[in-house]
C-alpha cells in the first residue's frame, strides 16, 4: 500500500513538471513571438516588422516596430519600452583652424564627429561644421603683413575672447582702446545670414552708437590703431566697415570719441579684426 502510494505521488510530481515546463515553454515563445523584443526597425515605414499582440489602440493582432508606427498608431503596446528614441550624439568641437588666407580677411573652421546616429524617431544630428570670420596679421614666413589703409574690418567681441593676452615671450600685450562710432548705413546683406557665427551682424542698426575694440594683433605697433579706426580724421568724416565672415555686410560709421574702455550693451559691441 505505501508502494503505491510513493508510485501515485512521483507520478504526480513528474505530470506537475512536465506541465510547469510545457507552459514556461509557451511563455518563452509568446515572449519571442510577441510584442517588438528583438524586432525594432530602423528607417522608416517597413511593413515587413510586425508582430503579433495588442497594439497601442488596444487592438489585438498585426502591430508593428518599425518608426513608422508612432505616425499610424499601430505600434506594438512595448514600442516605446523595447524601442526607446536615441537622440544623435556628436562629440564636442574641434579647435578653431587657422585663418584659410593671411593678411585679409578670411574663414576658419571647425568641426564636430557624429558618434551615434538617431535612432526610433529620434533627434537628428545638428551642423558639423561652423565657420566664422578672422583675420591673419602675418604671412606664412611669419613676417608682419604691413596692411595699407581701407575699411575697418570687425567682428564680435566674442572673438576678441580667444586672442593671447601676452606676446610670444610672456609680456603682457597692449590693452588697446575703444571707440565709438555713430552708424550712419549698413547693407541688407547684414540680416540675411543664418549661420551661428554671423547672427552678431544684425544687430548693426542706423543711428545707434556702436563700441568697436582695438588692441593687438590689430593694433600696429607703428601707428598705434587699428586700421580705419578714424584717429587721423574730424569727427565728420564718414568712414567705411565690413564684417568679418560675410565680406557683403558692410556700410559706414562716424567716430564720435575714443575711450579707454567700451560702455556700449553686449550686442553693440565689436572689435577690430
Amino acid at each position: 500500500m505505501i508502494w503505491q502510494t510513493s508510485t501515485f505521488i512521483m507520478a504526480s510530481s513528474v505530470k506537475f513538471t512536465y506541465l510547469l515546463l510545457l507552459v514556461c515553454s509557451l511563455g518563452k515563445n509568446h515572449m519571442m513571438s510577441g510584442g517588438c523584443l528583438g524586432k525594432c526597425c530602423g528607417g522608416g515605414r517597413d511593413m515587413s516588422c510586425t508582430s503579433t499582440d495588442w497594439r497601442m489602440d488596444r487592438v489585438y493582432g498585426t502591430c508593428y516596430c518599425d518608426q513608422g508606427c508612432t505616425a499610424t498608431q499601430d505600434c506594438c503596446f512595448d514600442y516605446f519600452t523595447l524601442c526607446p528614441a536615441q537622440a544623435c550624439l556628436v562629440s564636442a568641437w574641434s579647435f578653431w583652424s587657422g585663418c584659410a588666407e593671411t593678411c585679409r580677411p578670411s574663414l576658419r573652421l571647425r568641426i564636430r564627429q557624429v558618434e551615434e546616429r538617431p535612432s526610433n524617431n529620434g533627434e537628428s544630428c545638428p551642423s558639423l561644421q561652423e565657420r566664422a570670420g578672422c583675420m591673419d596679421y602675418r604671412d606664412h614666413q611669419g613676417q608682419p603683413c604691413g596692411l595699407s589703409s581701407g575699411p575697418a574690418f570687425i567682428t564680435s567681441m566674442e572673438f576678441g575672447k580667444g586672442r593671447p593676452k601676452q606676446d610670444r615671450n610672456g609680456s603682457p600685450l597692449d590693452p588697446g582702446f575703444c571707440v565709438e562710432f555713430s552708424l550712419e548705413s549698413r547693407s541688407p546683406h547684414c540680416t540675411v545670414e543664418n549661420r551661428p557665427h554671423t547672427h552678431w551682424m544684425r544687430y548693426f542698426t542706423e543711428g545707434f552708437t556702436v563700441c568697436v575694440v582695438c588692441r593687438p594683433p590689430a593694433m600696429s605697433n607703428s601707428s598705434g590703431g587699428c586700421q580705419g579706426d578714424g584717429q587721423d580724421v574730424d569727427s565728420e568724416a564718414l568712414l567705411r566697415w565690413q564684417a568679418v565672415g560675410n565680406p557683403r555686410c558692410g556700410g559706414t560709421w562716424r567716430k564720435i570719441q575714443r575711450r579707454q574702455q567700451c560702455d556700449c550693451p553686449p550686442q553693440h559691441s565689436f572689435i577690430f579684426i
